[in-house]
């Protein structure tokens, strides 16, 4: 066998196994582990190689498939090995005795960066028949201000990915618990009020020398914070410290700020209001609630590891035993707009399927199923890991291509009169593989009009024929310029191989398709496309979710190849 017809082989393998798309490294690692002496000329074939799988790629599903099946029957009975992939096992983890949370920020939707922690920690709970918390960390109303809609949105989003909560909790109704605690705290002399201007501190901070207030008594320290509460201090004249190491090499875990004080009259929080005026920092309300919550493992990035060691300070100071706490490393997402701020700043809405919001990604097409599993095959890897858009797209094709009916979908059309000796009919399944999806036939009589895009038309001419799929062979007779139609003349009904086999419509209804990125594109669809909802496969397209109908307008989001 040549290389040509064994990248043949691979290439149409690799495409039907993984949705219509070869990828050509995978493609070369299967011809050498065929071939092995292909090993030493591999830089020669790599062009070969190349050229076949594009060639592959241009085919539809149906069209590799079809071909696979002609010519190499034996590569659809190789079954390919199913590789089981999982969480590693939790360090001291006892079944039934896990406890996992998911803590988001709810200042903005929920975005596919902050599906990692969410799904690992619920897929650990799970697998240790244990309980997930969902904590909402929203004490920050005036930096990272909480929107109302995103309580609910984030909610919504967890359970469309499947995860379901054992407890839920709003840190903003917790604010008695923190500051009862503070109380004690200061009591046992593990926390102080300090109203050094900011730039003192920094100074004293950076020498490694502690500020005036912080050997003062507790009894001097509870005073002075019932006048915080009073509102005796304004925003930034105060601010409650959890006493550390002066000498840490870290400057900031020094003597870190606990509590400090937000002018909630300005700057309202969505669920309280103005009734709270003393806000604890994220380090002291999520390492409060991580105990008194009874979470045991903690899976976080590894740009937290500062905050684990402030943490650890004041878990000594109350003899509380920490958490396990697991860093993994920073997911590098390419090929999504992932940036809150950047979002804000479009002005796009939560749902855009233009970003890699939650919602987003669900209303693009994307399903839950797919998300999740990339995000556990990430895992809690120490090392950095990216995910780009093609690898969620790869493992989303495996997930949707048996639920999506296959649709005739013409753009840039030019009309063809089809010159016949009788009516033809094309019997179309909806699905090559799954017939339960049922399929729709069309009748086409003698000069009746359809319609092609142009590019496929200026093809046949070139080549002298054309195929419409599952109808006939036709040979290009020419344009008409008085009807401005394109005549196709009837050759057969079995397959010709020399000819192109193109999608076509009849009676068609308008369709809108939206590719995120690039704009609105108005194309014919076929009639009974505008029966279909979830996903479709636009032929020789890709991917698409339906939008929904008006006014005889079928809608599209294009998803993928």
């Amino acid at each position: 066998m040549d290389v040509r017809e064994l990248a043949l082989k691979h290439a149409l393998k690799n495409a039907y196994t993984h949705g219509g798309k070869a990828q050509l490294k995978a493609v070369i690692t299967a011809i050498i582990a065929e071939e092995p002496e292909i090993r030493k000329k591999v830089k020669e074939i790599i062009p070969i190689v190349k050229e076949v799988v594009e060639e592959v790629n241009k085919m539809s599903l149906e069209e590799q498939e079809k071909l696979l099946k002609e010519r190499f029957p034996e590569a659809l009975q190789e079954k390919p090995k199913e590789v089981k992939k999982g969480l590693p096992p939790l360090p001291n983890a006892e079944k039934g005795k896990v406890k996992t949370r998911f803590a988001p920020n709810p200042d903005f939707y929920m975005t596919l960066g902050n599906a990692r922690p969410a799904i690992v920690s619920h897929e650990y709970a799970r697998m240790y028949e244990g309980k997930f918390v969902l904590r909402f960390e929203d004490t920050d109303p005036r930096t990272k201000r909480p929107m109302p809609e995103a309580y609910e949105a984030i909610k919504e989003d967890l359970e469309w990915l499947g995860i379901r909560w054992d407890e839920l909790y709003f840190q903003s109704h917790r604010m008695e618990i923190y500051y009862d605690l503070l109380k004690e705290l200061i009591r046992r002399g593990g926390a102080y009020v300090c109203t050094c201007p900011p730039e003192r501190w920094r100074e004293l901070r950076d020498a490694g020398k502690p500020c005036p207030h912080r050997d003062e008594p507790p009894e001097v320290h509870l005073e002075r914070l019932e006048k915080i509460f009073a509102g005796e201090y304004g925003e930034g004249e105060a601010v409650v410290r959890v006493k550390t190491d002066l000498k840490h090499p870290d400057p900031s875990v020094r003597d870190w700020v606990a509590f400090r004080i937000i002018d909630t009259s300005k700057h309202p929080h969505p669920l309280t209001g103005d009734e709270y005026r003393l806000w604890p920092t994220y380090n002291f309300a999520a390492g409060v609630d991580d105990y008194l919550m009874g979470i045991t493992h903690v899976l976080r990035a590894r740009e937290h590891q500062q905050n684990t060691v402030k943490q650890r300070f004041l878990y000594e100071h109350f003899g509380w035993k920490m958490p396990e706490v697991i860093h993994f490393g920073r997911l590098k997402l390419e090929g999504f707009v992932l940036s809150k701020s950047k979002m804000r700043e479009m002005g796009l809405r939560g749902d855009d399927p233009r970003l890699a919001t939650i919602r987003g990604l669900r209303r693009r097409g994307f399903a839950p199923e797919a998300i999740r599993e990339i995000m556990i095959e990430v895992g809690v890897k120490k090392s950095d890991a990216s995910i780009s858009f093609s690898n969620l797209a790869a493992v989303n094709r495996k997930i949707i291509d048996p639920k999506a009916r296959r649709v005739m979908l013409v753009e840039e059309p030019a009309e063809a009169r089809l010159e016949l000796p009788e009516p033809l009919t094309a019997e179309l399944p909806w699905h090559p593989k799954v017939p339960e999806l049922g399929r729709r036939s069309y009748e086409v009589r003698p000069g009746e009009t359809v319609y092609l895009e142009k590019k496929d038309l200026i093809r046949a001419k070139k080549k002298g024929g054309i195929r419409l799929m599952e109808l006939a062979n036709f040979r290009y007779a020419g344009y008409d310029e008085e009807r401005g139609q394109h005549v196709l003349e009837f050759e057969s009904r079995e397959l010709d191989k020399r000819y192109e086999i193109v999608q076509w419509v009849k009676e068609p209804v308008r369709a809108v398709v939206w590719r995120p990125g690039e704009g609105k594109g108005c194309a014919l669809a076929e009639p009974e496309a505008r029966e279909l909802g979830g996903w479709v496969q636009m032929i020789r397209k890709g991917y698409a979710k339906v939008e929904g109908v008006d006014d005889s307008t079928l809608h599209l989001i294009y998803l993928h190849e």
